[in-house]
């Protein structure tokens, strides 16, 4: 008797690929939220570098030191906001991917 014949049946090549599909999707998936992480950081840094600026070259003016100072708080609400945004997703990629 073969090794062939003694082994449990291959899996039919349908659902091999089928699952190799599945497995490429998740990779995508994840990737994708890593750059939707990196889109919030960006703007996040974007908005305390704004924010910064307002308030260390225009800081005379109190209406610019209220925007550099809204511009700081908008930055963290951001960053803040993209990373729960992150996490929630990579734990619900991660329960569909078992």
């Amino acid at each position: 008797m073969s090794d062939r014949e003694s082994s449990s049946p291959a899996e039919p090549v349908g659902d091999v690929l089928a699952k190799k599909r599945n497995d490429l999707a998740v990779i995508r998936t994840d990737l994708a939220n890593e750059r939707t992480l990196l889109a919030y950081l960006r703007t996040s840094l974007m908005m305390v570098g704004t924010g910064g600026t307002l308030i260390k070259f225009f800081g005379e003016s109190r209406e610019l030191l209220v925007a550099g100072y809204s511009a700081l708080v908008v930055g963290a609400v951001v960053l803040l906001a993209g990373i729960l945004r992150f996490f929630r997703w990579w734990r619900q990629i991660r329960l569909r991917e078992e």
